[in-house]
């Protein structure tokens, strides 16, 4: 069965007084009023959130969301996959829609992370990783800058080109009222921040961020009940890649991408030249290169040509992040692959303000860990 997003929310991204259930009731409060549902119509409901145990001491979740959008008895669950729980939530909703199992269906994802110390988080978002890789101090950043300095050796690219992707993310999210940060960077800042993981600086790695976002999802034939203007998944594949790092055949190669993207695009009738606009996992800003590659942007190693050519600005050719990507807009753990979803569903609906692109199909790529789970979903405007 054909799939539609007819409606989608975001809370703001950032430092937030709320605790996980006041994030998660504000995003779907919102995307029942933005699909015009009544709370009794959902008939699944699903929470994209990888730790809120661990970080909040909070778990069952989805039942206490039920509770607190009044959409009892619907079917609950919640989707952990690691940094990817927001694809892999947006893959078990259209899963429940596409099968016939049902006819509405609410995705909202959400984290609480900021009340934490920086060196709190990053111990729990560290556990992704294989138990002797982390019993040896490996972390998800530390993988970035090995990644990072063999890329830009093998394929002799700049130590700018890399900046150049926070500069230009910085800058689209100055219009997202959503992002964490609304402020401009220059080159010059980025390469004269702190090192964190060499060759990368602190203007190369996402924030810790407090959020949530939601979509609503039902069959295409019933969207036109609820808008004129909708979104469909036209294209929808999920993919696991090793679960040690340095066991893959080449580090900056994202087999989970590469596998995703494929099945979605084969899904969904398309190549890569179709896609208009695309929103990328941006961890760190070497994942937007390895991400740009593996879904068929660029050639292998080729990417960080288009980025100092500004293929990926927001007047390029492939507008890339318009949202600010996670680098801006903020990286709360299960709720940014949903809010990639609905940065893709606002520009297709032409409701993206200050950011709208022209664009017919998007396609959205959330990574898990560093690409050890991929989901990648394309989505098309309704003809």
């Amino acid at each position: 069965m054909d799939v539609a997003v007819i409606g989608a929310s975001m809370t703001k991204f950032g430092e937030r007084e709320e605790w996980i259930r006041g994030l998660l009731s504000q995003a779907g409060d919102a995307c029942l009023d933005d699909a015009g549902v009544v709370p009794g119509d959902v008939e699944h409901l699903y929470v994209s959130n990888m730790s809120s145990g661990e970080f909040e001491g909070q778990t069952g979740i989805m039942n206490a969301l039920a509770h607190d959008l009044g959409v009892m008895p619907a079917y609950s669950q919640r989707v952990d996959q690691t940094s990817s729980s927001g694809g892999a939530g947006i893959y078990a909703a259209w899963q429940s829609v596409a099968s016939g199992a049902s006819d509405m269906t609410l995705l909202v994802g959400g984290e609480k992370m900021t009340h934490k110390t920086t060196a709190e988080a990053t111990d729990i978002i560290a556990s992704i990783t294989h138990p002797v890789e982390y019993k040896h101090g490996l972390t998800l950043p530390s993988f970035a800058g090995l990644t990072a300095r063999h890329y830009l050796e093998k394929y002799d690219a700049p130590r700018e080109s890399l900046a150049k992707v926070a500069v230009k993310n910085h800058k689209n999210g100055l219009d997202n009222p959503h992002a964490q940060f609304q402020k401009e960077v220059d080159l010059e800042t980025v390469l004269d921040s702190p090192i964190i993981a060499d060759p990368l600086r602190l203007y190369d790695f996402c924030p810790i961020t407090d959020g949530s976002a939601a979509l609503m999802l039902c069959p295409v034939e019933m969207a036109e009940e609820y808008t004129d203007d909708y979104a469909v998944i036209s294209g929808i594949g999920g993919a696991t890649d090793t679960h040690v790092v340095h066991e893959r055949d080449d580090p900056t190669v994202m087999g989970g991408v590469v596998d995703s993207a494929a099945e979605a695009y084969e899904m969904a009738d398309l190549d890569p030249e179709d896609v208009d606009v695309a929103e990328l996992h941006d961890m760190f800003t070497i994942l937007e290169f390895l991400q740009m590659e593996g879904v068929g942007f660029a050639e292998q190693g080729e990417a960080w040509k288009d980025v100092e050519a500004g293929r990926t600005e927001r007047d390029g050719d492939l507008p890339i992040n318009t949202s600010g990507g996670l680098k801006s807009k903020g990286h709360p753990l299960g709720a940014s692959g949903v809010a990639q979803g609905y940065e893709i569903y606002k520009q297709l609906v032409d409701e993206a303000g200050a950011r709208q692109v022209e664009a017919d199909v998007g396609l959205a790529c959330n990574v898990g860990g560093f690409g050890n789970c991929v989901i990648t979903t394309i989505m098309e405007a309704n003809a």
